[in-house]
């Protein structure tokens, strides 16, 4: 049997060998040392922008109440926390949500496998990178965007809560961004928990005992995120948020923040 080749995806593209470009769409989108050609090709870069927000807000459109579910790329299917994914993605369609993936292998491989295996709805967004994977097998709808910035917005528009396993940067860019838009009112709140004790207690700490210390952040902040360990909790912890945050809305309609 031949060897796998590396694939990268350029929107519906497929490019293998010599066809894999040096650079990201994100990084011709920011490089600063365009020449005078930017002037013409910019303008064309917002419809393609404009293009993807379209076909993601169309295939997305009818998926439901939804759940977003981050974690490490890198985690091996032969790991506890694999299968803690896989059991946070069951306990979520028995609860009544779909599971929202980056779409890709490790964690989000099995919340994806978890929501197809529990006939729930499975849901991968994924993105396109120098050494492009594809979307993993359990994947059932499935969107490969260009720019992180519009794949972002899909995440925070059709889901009602995040739920964050362990994971590295992505995670935490994605678990930031998030909690960001809650606490600064630009988005109505949803609840993001995070899963793992011994995984996050360190961030915990480090938030009340530095940041909030420092005043950076509100001493209430912390408890935006509140931490878990079994999927279970999690689901629990996402409901409870959502009856919360449903309660508050009704007796405040006009609270600061609109949706997406």
């Amino acid at each position: 049997m031949a060897p796998k080749r590396p694939s990268y995806r350029k929107g519906p593209v497929v490019l293998r060998g010599d066809q894999i470009p040096t650079e990201t769409t994100d990084a011709r989108l920011l490089k600063p040392d365009q020449e005078s050609d930017w002037l013409h090709a910019d303008p064309w870069r917002v419809m393609r922008i404009q293009a993807e927000f379209v076909e993601g807000f169309g295939a997305l459109a009818q998926v439901g109440p939804a759940i977003s579910v981050f974690g490490s790329a890198r985690t091996q299917p032969d790991t506890p926390t694999y299968q803690l994914g896989v059991d946070v993605a069951k306990e979520l369609v028995a609860a009544g949500y779909g599971v929202i993936t980056g779409g890709g292998p490790g964690l989000m491989e099995a919340a994806n496998k978890g929501a197809h295996e529990a006939g729930g709805v499975s849901v991968g967004l994924g993105i396109e990178l120098p050494f492009e994977q594809g979307l993993n097998q359990w994947v059932d709808l499935g969107i490969n965007f260009r720019y992180f910035f519009v794949r972002k917005t899909m995440f925070v528009k059709y889901s009602q809560g995040f739920i964050v396993l362990p994971g590295g940067f992505g995670t935490l860019d994605e678990l930031f961004e998030a909690v960001t838009l809650v606490q600064t009112h630009k988005v109505r709140s949803f609840p993001i928990v995070l899963v793992g004790t011994e995984y996050w207690s360190g961030l915990k700490e480090w938030l009340v005992n530095v940041m909030v210390e420092e005043g950076t952040i509100s001493p209430g902040d912390p408890d935006l995120l509140p931490v878990v360990d079994t999927p279970e909790e999690a689901v629990a912890a996402v409901k409870a948020g959502l009856t919360r945050l449903n309660s508050e809305q009704d007796e405040n309609p006009f609270h600061v923040g609109d949706p997406i």
